[in-house]
């Protein structure tokens, strides 16, 4: 839903809400159209579940109803839809307009809440074991000398399959010696 100020399109707060649950945990969603447990996050995270009028059971058996049989997800008018029915169970003393209203009010503007997501810990602990310039021996050897880790060829002992002894040091002075013009030599 597309309104207009002026020449300015403004997209209703709605339809913004929709879209942010809708791209929520998903990299490859478009923000068209909404899974089940998108909605039952949004449902949870602006307070539509009161777990009285409203469970989390209803809010799947409302999306189940409201979207196509062959579909796993609902579109944004689906989505309308299904706010209505559940907005009608939630405020049973009110009209359906009325209470349509009241639940587009908890959704208005809001957006997925990131909760149990772990921080680094800043201890001098933690600080002291992840510091790249204390290491000692063989794992110093797996960062370069402004601390970036070198990736496999600081991890792995890359093996020389030329054909070379390890430890030769004239690698490619044979070709060099045996071509050498002879000068004043017989042969």
């Amino acid at each position: 839903m597309i309104y207009f100020k002026g020449s300015t399109p403004l997209v209703s707060e709605y339809y913004q809400s929709f879209r942010r649950f809708a791209i929520h945990g998903d990299t490859r969603a478009t923000g068209k159209d909404m899974h089940g447990k998108n909605w039952s996050k949004l449902c949870k995270d602006c307070g539509v579940i009161d777990g009285k009028n409203i469970t989390l059971t209803d809010v799947d058996i409302v999306f189940s109803k409201v979207k196509k049989k062959t579909c796993r997800t609902i579109t944004y008018d689906e989505f309308k839809v299904a706010l209505g029915e559940l907005a009608r169970k939630k405020y049973k003393d009110k009209t359906g307009e009325e209470a349509e209203a009241e639940v587009f009010k908890l959704i208005e503007g809001k957006a997925p809440v990131i909760a149990g997501v772990t921080r680094a810990v800043a201890s001098p602990t933690v600080s002291r074991l992840t510091d790249p310039t204390k290491f000692t021996g063989s794992h110093k050897e797996r960062f370069d000398e402004t601390g970036r880790g070198k990736g496999k060829a600081g991890r792995v002992d890359i093996v020389d399959t030329s054909g070379y002894v390890s430890g030769y040091k004239h690698r490619g002075t044979y070709e060099k010696k045996v071509n050498k013009p002879t000068e004043g030599r017989p042969m």
